[in-house]
């Protein structure tokens, strides 16, 4: 009985710690769209911008910039940028 108590726990502790699949990442129709939710774009991690000053930051994140870089309209890994 003592056996079969610890499989279970040890069952439930190793299934608690398998990891989750990542949601896809959201892709926008346009930039209005995208920038309601990331006001100063979507960027790829280290991007700088290549055009001029911006007012806000851009959210970093790898999967939602290539989901979205049809946006991107300087290529400077920004999309969307303000």
């Amino acid at each position: 009985m003592k056996r079969i108590f610890t499989a279970f726990i040890f069952l439930g502790v190793t299934i608690g710690l398998m990891p989750t699949s990542h949601a896809a990442a959201k892709v926008f129709k346009n930039c209005t769209e995208l920038n309601r939710v990331y006001p100063g774009g979507v960027a790829l991690p280290g991007a700088v911008n290549s055009g001029g000053a911006t007012k806000k930051e851009p959210k970093y994140d790898k999967a939602l910039y290539n989901a979205n870089k049809k946006s991107d309209r300087d290529k400077d890994g920004i999309a969307c940028e303000k």
